[in-house]
């Protein structure tokens, strides 16, 4: 199975996630993603909130949107601890 292959990651993901050391599926289901949405947010200027909902929805198998809607507020807390919160 490819990384594309996982719900909510596509070619640009697949692009993206090999630059921050994630060749495969075992790598990132075996990664936090929080420190893999830190690891590209430093790697790539595009990267934004969007691409850790997608993230934790790929590794959980759930739609990004559904992620977003019922965890934003602990995932917001999360990025406030390590100093990634959006401003």
């Amino acid at each position: 199975m490819r990384l594309r292959d996982l719900k909510n990651l596509g070619p640009k993901s697949e692009e993206w996630l090999p630059k921050v050391g994630i060749h495969s599926v075992k790598q990132l289901q075996a990664s936090d993603p929080f420190e893999v949405y830190a690891r590209l947010r430093a790697a790539i200027p595009g990267a934004n909130l969007n691409a850790l909902y997608a993230i934790i929805g790929a590794v959980e198998d759930r739609h990004w949107l559904d992620v977003k809607e019922k965890n934003k507020t602990e995932i917001l807390l999360r990025l406030e601890q390590m100093g990634l919160a959006p401003k």
